[in-house]
């Protein structure tokens, strides 16, 4: 009854006090939204952090707050929707709340989620990790981009960023000192010489490995990578081809999943699946219109048996 226009979504999510009403407020100040449509702000906690009621006036922005899990539902959208009529809505959510149920449960289908965000407060980033991994990884999951705020220099910015890409290896990650200075480029201390013609990846490197080449395809383009891997197919699979898998914990010891790369080969199909392989590639970028970029594929040279290593999860932290 309220028509079928698109009306495009921006989430932001993090825990409580995590910077997500800063973020906002930034993107109000910058100018983003000053184009005289309105705006539906639906604020779902309260922080120590409240974004001032005349820059939301001079951008066309009504605030709704719903803080009990319980009412928020599509049906508590569409009454808000009606009520604002807005171009737009922007929610700021509950980091406690499940994400992908909003998107997926909740969501009015005609509010499509153009841009997800997630704040980080990088000085109690370990503290969630340790106890609320599960959580903060389904946030990662979902984002377009992790913003971590109050970097100091001492902070091992190039784990916290492996934390985010393990789980999510598209999603943009920036780190925002306090003296509001942003970092993107976090060099990434490989234990493997890059330079190299040839790279014998040890058992552990294979994450390192993974997130890199995943990143930076064209940095491996014609080089000769050697691994141990676990031989993965489906019934999709041409005959020659296959992934020289590893598995991950990307989260926790209950999300452990193969991760790895579509390899040809030409006598691939003389292995079974989940045998363990030593294998001599060649990295070769290739354009994937799924992924709308660049993503590595592996050329074998040799593909011999191997035995398995000593631990077969591979984590990224």
């Amino acid at each position: 009854m309220f028509g079928n226009k698109d009306i495009p979504t921006y989430l932001f999510t993090g825990f409580l006090e995590s910077g997500k009403s800063t973020c906002i407020k930034d993107i109000l100040e910058e100018g983003n939204f000053q184009d005289g449509l309105k705006t539906l702000y639906i604020l779902t906690e309260e922080g120590e952090y409240e974004v001032a009621e005349d820059l939301l006036a001079y951008n066309k922005v009504s605030v709704a707050v719903v803080d009990e899990e319980e009412e928020f539902t599509e049906a508590k959208c569409l009454e808000l929707y009606k009520k604002y009529k807005p171009a737009r809505v922007v929610i700021e959510v509950n980091g406690m709340w499940d994400l992908d149920k909003i998107i997926r449960e909740i969501l009015p289908e005609n509010w499509v989620v153009v841009q997800t965000f997630t704040t980080v407060d990088a000085t109690t980033f370990q503290i969630y990790i340790n106890n609320m991994k599960s959580l903060l990884m389904s946030h990662f999951q979902q984002s377009d981009l992790v913003i971590f705020n109050r970097c100091t220099a001492e902070m091992d910015k190039a784990s916290m960023r492996r934390n985010v890409k393990a789980i999510n290896r598209q999603t943009q990650v920036l780190f925002e000192s306090e003296d509001g200075s942003v970092e993107s480029n976090i060099e990434e201390s490989l234990p493997y010489d890059i330079n190299a013609d040839e790279i014998t990846l040890e058992d552990d490197d294979f994450g390192l490995w993974y997130l890199d080449v995943s990143e930076h395809p064209e940095k491996y383009e014609k080089k000769t990578i050697i691994f141990k891997g676990q031989v993965y197919r489906n019934r999709t699979f041409p005959p020659d081809a296959f992934v020289p898998a590893r598995a991950a914990m990307t989260c926790c010891a209950d999300d452990i999943a193969k991760i790895g790369f579509i390899c040809h080969f030409q006598d691939a199909n003389k292995f079974a699946t989940n045998d363990w392989v030593t294998v001599t590639v060649k990295v070769k970028p290739e354009f994937s219109k799924q992924h709308q970029a660049l993503v590595p594929v592996l050329y074998a040279q040799r593909m011999t048996p191997a035995e398995p290593p000593e631990e077969e999860v591979v984590y990224f932290s």
